[in-house]
């Protein structure tokens, strides 16, 4: 079968759907099924980000919404040659001009939101909220209606999507992220990050990993941190991830308000075996997220048996709960602080408690032999069933 994946971009900078999509494209693989991509990057930086499927590079994109004067004839001249299309992402040009070339045709096609529907972006951006208003009633409504399907990563999400905009009517499936876990061995991975970064060698390390955004909860980070386990000499905060849109400076301006910057090691984004290491390296996985439809970097968390500190605004924090794999808070300074404080005064017999339990959750949901069958299923029905009329 031949699958045509369309997102904004496969730079792995941009965060979960990229990420997302390069753990779709090897099951895809692994089925028997011959995937290609079109996003809307520049061609020339495609390369650098060695995505496991071909891709063809329609932009650069214009702006946030993305534009791409290329994107619209490429999607007329080859969409129908395909057996299914789905659209990842729903606020760009990716999905508009994807569908217009769709609406030609007999191809069926499903939606991957990626947790952009969350009532979290209507509460705290408002003004955007109306100008995605706008945009919803005039082309996504009829979109996401129209797909054979709409594919949510967990129930929460599912859950949530319903609450942000009127006229909601779709045809829902939940096809949970499965990830492939660590390609090294850790305990040498964890030695090659120490020895990158060697003042964190013999410290107890926290780590945070994902892009340096407001809605990730940085900053309640770094203050539930100097008010717990910064007053213990042997902890450490290791930030890792990208500055998409320089909150760094001012995220570290706190730090040292607050007098914990000497306790914090920024990496930038980690990449491969150096991520690995970094997770086996550390004692917990810290993110007090305000919004995240998924969190894939918690399941990696989790495949290195790295029990993870979480906010129940992760939609997989229910999960995590329900198999003991760590702790779940409020995306509050109080709430970080206090699963912090609660971490530390943990046994050893705890601690590994909460280890064996990380794993066991990796292993009986995200791990991708679990995922890959319900992927695979969802492409064989919506390949083979008909368009919505």
């Amino acid at each position: 079968m031949r699958i045509l994946h369309v997102i904004p971009s496969v730079n792995p900078a941009t965060g979960g759907p990229a990420e997302g999509l390069r753990q779709l494209c090897q099951i895809y693989r692994m089925g028997g099924h011959e995937v290609h991509v079109a996003s809307l990057d520049s061609p020339a930086s495609i390369a650098q980000y060695k995505f496991p499927a071909p891709v063809f590079a329609l932009g650069p994109g214009w702006g946030i919404f993305g534009y791409a004067p290329r994107a619209a004839a490429w999607f007329k001249q080859h969409i129908a040659s395909y057996d299914v299309v789905f659209i990842n992402c729903i606020w760009q040009y990716n999905t508009l001009a994807a569908y217009r070339a769709l609406a030609g045709t007999r191809t069926p096609y499903g939606v991957f939101t990626h947790g952009m529907l969350d009532p979290y972006f209507k509460r705290n951006f408002p003004l955007k909220h109306v100008k995605k208003s706008i945009y919803w009633h005039l082309f996504l409504q009829r979109i996401l209606r129209n797909a054979n399907t709409v594919m949510f990563t967990c129930e929460e999400e599912k859950i949530l999507a319903r609450q942000s905009f009127p006229g909601y009517q779709v045809r829902e499936t939940v096809v949970p992220y499965g990830i492939f876990g660590p390609d090294c061995d850790c305990q040498v991975a964890a030695e090659e990050f120490l020895t990158q970064w060697p003042a964190l060698r013999g410290k107890r390390l926290a780590i945070s990993i994902g892009r340096i955004h407001p809605k990730k909860g940085t900053d309640i980070l770094i203050e539930a941190f100097a008010g717990s386990l910064a007053r213990d000499p042997d902890w450490r905060l290791v930030i890792a991830g990208p500055d998409q849109v320089g909150l760094r400076e001012q995220l570290e301006a706190l730090a040292a308000r607050l007098g914990v910057s000497d306790k914090i090691t920024w990496t930038g984004m980690l990449q491969g075996t150096l991520k690995w290491g970094a997770l086996a390296a550390a004692e917990v996985f810290v993110l007090p997220s305000h919004q995240e439809n998924f969190g894939i970097v918690v399941a990696e968390a989790m495949a290195c048996s790295l029990p993870v500190i979480i906010s129940n605004k992760v939609n997989i924090w229910r999960e995590v709960a329900n198999y003991g794999a760590g702790l779940v808070c409020d995306d509050t300074v109080e709430g970080a602080r206090s699963s912090l404080e609660r971490w530390q005064a943990l046994s050893k017999h705890e601690r590994d408690e909460f280890r064996l339990n990380s794993r066991r959750c990796f292993d009986e949901l995200f791990n991708y032999e679990v995922t890959a069958k319900k992927a695979l299923d969802v492409v064989d029905h919506v390949a083979h069933e008909a368009r919505p009329q």
